[in-house]
């Protein structure tokens, strides 16, 4: 959410233009990041957190749009300033609509990242955070000015009612080293970047690794950055028992830095994403693909969501034929048959595919829609920073 948020912040601010990017002071007290310091044009505005209680801390989110706009103040940025305002779904209400609306009457837009199914969650419909989700998609289709969609799927279901336009998750090609990984004969190097939780399939990740051939099984060396042992347990759909097999050629790193996972991603052969083919997975657009990509990592997955318009099989990456351990074994044999010649022009492959993803690349784009010059495409077009921005000029 961080990254894509500041990526679209600098793609939507036109030259000699200023973001000025609202957010929540960050809940465990720390202060926000300076290392790296923030792009010159992004100028950074934090709320201070809540204090007290359930209802203390209600009142406090129904306020924000209040705060929103006394920091703005505070800071010196008048409405005549203004050009636009955007947001995630995720803060978007009838409540944040009606006062921005009334108090800075500029286009608003609003950027959707994904749409959850019931099956996801145990309560079903009856999940307060589902209900919620769906809320708010509902008003975004009938209130917003405009909005960003992830995917083809989230932009055909809005283009119908609102001026739209597809933005895939962005990255900043300069921000990534070249790849520097050890030669494929000894061992293949494979990383999964991410909190799983149940969309991404790791359990059949393993189960792909556990079923190869010994001599094949041992050169796999899998990399999990964000999550320890015990978090991936109880969070994704991974068991003790595939962990045990596979401990002398899984690692877990647990949380770290952006920095230290840009540079497992520099070292490693692969990342590697497995998802279901269902609702969610078809509407979202997974953002670690197009960081590998600019890392020059190529990717081993499964085709979903838009992911077939930028990875060929071959070329940027392996593409597995489905979601099963079959499916994974079979990809990764493919793997470790390469040699580094092979995986270099995979590489150079990638890293050229992840200048379709560059903000820059659609900094035209995205500036003229969120500020109102355009509405959009009938069709679509090819980090905590930022929970709400606002362009000023």
């Amino acid at each position: 959410m961080s990254n894509r948020l500041l990526h679209l912040a600098r793609s939507a601010t036109p030259p000699g233009a200023t973001v000025v990017v609202v957010n929540d002071w960050p809940a465990d007290g720390t202060r926000p990041p300076v290392d790296p310091p923030l792009p010159a044009e992004v100028q950074l505005l934090t709320l201070l957190p809540s204090r007290g209680g359930k209802l203390a801390r209600w009142w406090h989110r129904q306020r924000r749009p209040l705060r929103v706009l006394a920091a703005l103040r505070r800071a010196g940025v008048r409405r005549a300033d203004l050009s636009a305002v955007f947001m995630p779904l995720g803060l978007w209400n009838l409540t944040t609509w009606a006062v921005l609306r009334l108090a800075v009457r500029r286009p608003i837009t609003v950027d959707v990242l994904e749409r959850h199914d019931p099956e996801q969650f145990a309560l079903g419909r009856l999940t307060p955070y589902f209900i919620r989700h769906r809320w708010g998609t509902f008003l975004a289709a009938r209130l917003a000015d405009r909005i960003i969609a992830i995917s083809s799927a989230l932009h055909d279901d809005f283009a119908r009612r609102r001026p739209t336009l597809m933005v895939p998750p962005q990255v900043d090609r300069a921000a990534y080293a070249p790849p520097a990984p050890p030669p494929l004969a000894p061992g293949l190097h494979l990383l999964y970047a991410g909190t799983a939780g149940a969309k991404d399939m790791l359990a059949v990740l393993m189960q792909g690794i556990r079923q190869l051939p010994a001599a094949e099984r041992d050169r796999i060396r899998l990399t999990i950055a964000g999550m320890t042992r015990e978090q991936a347990v109880s969070l994704s759909d991974l068991n003790v028992g595939d962990l045990d097999d596979l401990a002398e050629q899984v690692t877990f790193l647990g949380r770290v830095p952006r920095a230290d996972v840009l540079a497992e991603l520099a070292r490693s052969h692969f990342s590697v994403l497995v998802r279901p083919v269902v609702g969610y997975s078809r509407a979202g657009f997974p953002s670690k693909v197009p960081e590998s990509l600019a890392a020059g990592c190529p990717v081993l997955l499964n085709h979903t969501s838009d992911l077939d318009r930028y990875i060929v099989d071959g070329r940027e990456g392996l593409v597995l034929t489905g979601p099963t351990p079959d499916d994974v074994s079979g990809g990764l044999l493919r793997a470790l048959a390469l040699n580094d010649d092979e995986w270099q022009r995979m590489s150079q492959a990638a890293r050229s595919r992840a200048d379709e993803f560059d903000y820059r690349s659609w900094a035209a784009t995205v500036s003229a829609f969120v500020a109102g010059s355009t509405r959009g495409s009938g069709a679509a077009n090819s980090a905590s920073v930022a929970n709400s921005a606002t362009v000023s000029r």
